[in-house]
């Protein structure tokens, strides 16, 4: 997602990425990556799970993607890491 920032802000998409780590170690992950988006802290996996983003065994994050309207509907959702192609598909004109 680094890698194609500007073809989300093209459709005025903010990302961010979740998972159970502490801020401080968001705060150095994301200046090492030079990540152009947020990581927010999910500790006790709420987000994560009510997402459906957790393995099987309900206590590891299994690496996904949603796309989420403003008015919280979600247009697309997919395990592992599908590329803006496939996560933009719902945005474009028919």
């Amino acid at each position: 997602m680094r890698d194609e920032i500007s073809r989300y802000q093209e459709f005025d998409i903010r990302p961010f990425g979740v998972n159970p780590a502490a801020v401080q170690g968001h705060a150095a992950y994301a200046a090492k990556l030079r990540l152009p988006f947020s990581l927010l802290s999910d500790p006790d996996l709420a987000i994560t799970g009510a997402f459906g983003a957790l393995r099987a065994d309900g206590h590891k994050v299994a690496r996904s993607v949603c796309l989420i309207d403003y008015d919280g509907t979600i247009l697309f959702s997919q395990s592992g890491a599908p590329g803006s192609d496939l996560i933009l598909e719902p945005l474009r004109s028919p």
